[in-house]
């Protein structure tokens, strides 16, 4: 299928690695060109050189911490006028609710809830200026069902969810979308991190950790960044025009609810 987007040009946070990866790879083979975006300038560099020999397509970096002010502002810089915005952020850490301090809020809410609503308000206006324009934002699961021990990050996602929910209908007749893709379980350095600290509390192996997590997924795996790339790619899409405000599961089947 010809999702229409040839020729655009995406900024993809968070991209040189896991999911935000998967994002670009998707969107490059749809000719598009992209900016991505990453704090570790040696990742970014190879995983741009990959994407630039495989799809031929015209890829900038910008190593930087996009949860900072100064990150942003030079990430915005070097994208100019983007038709896509892929928003991406590492989750904060997991704990316990006597865990969590103030600071620890803030420093969440900044990566997950306020990075994200920075750069939509960046880049929104030209994008209605020019009548189309594609935004997603890469949540999670919690936000459908929170997760215990990642309160930092059901609390900073889900104020996400709501501030989209209510701008994706402002916007909705200007040829602009936002929507959010929440992924469940996918086999990324942070679902490893998960495992690492699951084990050492429960005193089990990483494998027998990664084991029991598997076995909560009815697709009987867990995810990858490609089929998580592709998802992001369709709401990217021409085809995805008339697809606002929503908040996709990617789990597996894990949230178990029939809405």
């Amino acid at each position: 299928m010809d999702l229409g987007i040839q020729g655009r040009r995406a900024l993809v946070c968070a991209s040189s690695k896991g999911l935000g990866r998967g994002c670009a790879e998707a969107l490059a083979g749809e000719g598009v060109s992209l900016v991505l975006n990453a704090r570790g300038a040696e990742a970014l560099d190879a995983t741009a050189g990959a994407i630039r020999q495989q799809f031929g397509v015209d890829v900038v970096t910008v190593a930087a911490d996009i949860t900072a002010e100064s990150g942003q502002a030079e990430v915005l810089a070097a994208a100019g006028e983007v038709d896509i915005l892929v928003t991406n952020a590492g989750g904060p850490p997991p704990g316990m609710w006597w865990d969590w301090n103030r600071d620890d809020f803030i420093s969440a809410f900044d990566a997950n809830l306020l990075t994200p609503i920075a750069l939509i308000k960046a880049l929104l206006p030209s994008m209605i200026d020019r009548g189309w324009g594609r935004i997603v934002n890469i949540t999670s699961v919690a936000v459908k069902a929170p997760i215990p021990v990642l309160g930092l990050s059901n609390t900073a996602r889900s104020g996400l969810t709501g501030y989209v929910a209510g701008v994706s209908r402002q916007v909705a007749g200007t040829g602009v979308t936002i929507n959010n893709l929440l992924p469940g379980l996918h086999d990324t350095d942070r679902l490893a991190m998960l495992d690492k600290v699951d084990a050492g509390a429960r005193g089990i192996s990483e494998e027998e950790a990664r084991a029991a997590r598997i076995a909560t997924v009815p697709a009987g795996r867990f995810g990858t960044a490609e089929e998580f790339g592709a998802a992001c790619a369709w709401l990217c899409s021409e085809k995805a025009g008339f697809v606002i405000g929503q908040n996709i599961l990617l789990d597996g089947g894990a949230f178990p609810g029939a809405l």
